[in-house]
């Protein structure tokens, strides 16, 4: 197995149907002991950190200022783990690479146990407390992110540093306070920085630096990191660490968590390493080593840590961005699924009904044989009823070519008066306006609006006959015209029972007749919809205005000629 495939954790190897009566510790051991690439290299490198920390970082007697150690070693363990068996052998492995480097930096054997028992009760506890409360190991997001710093990094270091403040104090004498400060900021900064650099480097992460642009655009930054950093906080003695700030902020934004993560190695290495070294703003004629080494310390922790979590914050964003991006295609898609259905459904519907109605018509007529007058009758019926059938078809239609933009309009001046009597005078030969009063209400001259008129007369029959038909119990339909800022308003107004918010909320989506399912009023519940898309083809706006009880204003505002 590759290295990078053994830090997947995402990643599982497909075992062979004659291990499926394997043990688990028994395929734990197998795994460990057949692919020791990964555990051996990390308790080398957890051996040389601990090194380079006891000769370089000490600040408060025996307690090093920074630990990077227990972060690589989580980091990795968090990534490869696989069973308990596993879990036993890799900590095995890390204790001798621990107590090894406790060794060779020339600590004593009694004081290198205690060390060495102090470290793995830190990184188990680290795994421990990410694998309950943050088991995704995604950094990606604010709370995943926020999980793993505060249990893998604030929590995890108490109880060693505890347990190695006490046995310093006990053997050497040592100041609590200084000891346990010292570790735990050391060892809670090494976790945080170096672990969540080595858990944000997954496949979909490193994926994004091998386009040529972007990995030149990440050395870049890296550079400018390396030296804003370097000049901040070991060339002058000037407090200018805010400055590095900015630079954090930009490494942020143009690459997310593992830039910011990288990023955060560079700043921590360079500001412990020169408060360490004596040089740069933390040092000083009266400041301490370990004076120095918590003000370096504090310095990340409060100045660029957080804007890790502003890495977090941008990477969700994109994954959300992304996951809405997605939904809208499929949302698209099945829309024109659904308008070619209804395209088709509608093409089918129509050459069937034509015939209908033409042997309806022959019936009626006597064309086909004497008719008695209740065969007349059952034949106007026939006939009017394939007619609604037929007009569902163009409502189906319009609906479809209108979703999938194929409804062209020519907006042309179109004097909206004449075009409401033409309306009107049409609406009144309905059948269901007998005994209503279509009254006209044009306020002003000039009265001319950019649109179609063919297309207006739809969307304006549509209102007035939803008009006709649920609001007929007030007797009366007005038809209004005037101005509005720099637009042409047109309502249609009836005194019916009218609207409540909610139903307001759903009038203009297609087949929803608001509950009217059942009532005696015939309707699809899609010219409403309709109307609101071709109102807007036509660069205008529709809405409603009612409430219940007071009836109801439909009114559609066009751009004025």
């Amino acid at each position: 197995m590759s290295l990078s495939r053994a830090l997947d954790p995402m990643e599982s190897t497909s075992a062979p149907a004659t291990e499926g009566a394997a043990t688990p510790a028994a395929r734990g051991a197998s795994t460990f002991f057949s692919q020791p690439l990964v555990p051996i290299l990390t308790a080398l490198g957890v051996l040389v950190l601990v090194v380079t920390a006891i000769n370089f970082a000490r600040s408060a007697g025996l307690v090093a200022a920074l630990w990077g150690a227990g972060g690589l070693a989580v980091a990795v363990w968090l990534r490869t783990s696989r069973d308990r068996v596993y879990d036993v052998c890799f900590g095995g492995l890390l204790t001798v690479g621990i107590m090894a480097g406790e060794v060779m930096a020339g600590n004593p054997v009694g004081l290198s146990v205690m060390f060495t028992v102090a470290n793995m009760i830190e990184i188990v506890g680290a795994v421990l407390l990410v694998r309950r409360f943050a088991p995704t190991l995604n950094l990606s997001t604010v709370d995943g992110a926020v999980r793993f710093l505060l249990c893998g990094a604030v929590l995890a270091p108490i109880p060693a540093a505890a347990f190695s403040t006490a046995w310093l104090t006990v053997l050497v004498g040592a100041d609590p306070l200084a000891s346990f400060q010292t570790w735990w900021f050391g060892h809670a900064l090494g976790l945080a920085v170096f672990g969540a650099f080595g858990v944000s480097l997954t496949r979909p992460h490193l994926a994004a630096l091998t386009r040529p642009w972007r990995a030149v655009e990440a050395v870049s930054l890296m550079g400018l990191v390396l030296a804003v950093t370097v000049a901040v906080f070991m060339m002058v003695r000037a407090p200018l660490g805010f400055a590095v700030i900015p630079v954090m902020i930009l490494v942020a934004a143009r690459l997310r968590i593992l830039g910011t993560a990288a990023a955060l190695v560079i700043v921590t290495l360079t500001a412990v390493g020169g408060a360490m070294a004596g040089v740069g703003p933390f040092s000083g004629a009266n400041v301490d080593l370990a004076d120095r080494a918590v003000l370096a310390q504090t310095m990340v922790f409060l100045g660029c840590l957080p804007i890790f979590l502003i890495a977090a914050l941008l990477e969700e964003r994109d994954a959300l961005a992304e996951r809405a991006r997605l939904g809208r295609v499929r949302a698209e898609a099945a829309s024109e699924a659904k308008s070619r259905l209804l395209a088709n459904v509608a093409h089918e519907i129509k050459s069937p009904i034509g015939g209908v109605i033409g042997i309806g018509d022959l019936w009626k007529a006597g064309q086909l044989g004497p008719v008695s007058p209740t065969q007349a009758e059952m034949a106007e019926m026939l006939v009017k009823t394939a007619r609604q059938v037929e007009a569902l078809a163009h409502d189906l239609l319009d609906v479809a070519r209108a979703e999938s933009g194929a409804v062209k309009v020519e907006l042309r001046p179109t004097d909206v008066p004449g075009l409401l009597e033409d309306v009107r005078r049409t609406v009144a030969l309905r059948p269901e306006a007998a005994g209503l009063r279509l009254e006209m209400d044009c306020a002003g001259d000039g009265l001319v609006a950019l649109a179609d008129s063919q297309r207006l007369a739809q969307v304006v029959g549509n209102l007035a006959s939803n008009a006709v038909k649920y609001g007929a119990s007030g007797g009366v339909v007005r038809f209004v015209a005037r101005r509005a800022p720099r637009a042409i308003r047109i309502e249609v107004v009836d005194q019916g029972p009218g609207l409540t918010a909610e139903k307001q909320a759903q009038l203009f989506e297609p087949f929803n007749r608001l509950g009217l399912e059942r009532s005696a009023i015939e309707g699809h519940g899609i010219g409403l919809a309709l109307a609101k898309r071709l109102t807007e083809l036509q660069g205008g706006s529709i809405g409603v205005t009612s409430q219940p009880g007071a009836g109801a204003t439909f009114w559609i505002e066009l751009p004025a000629a």
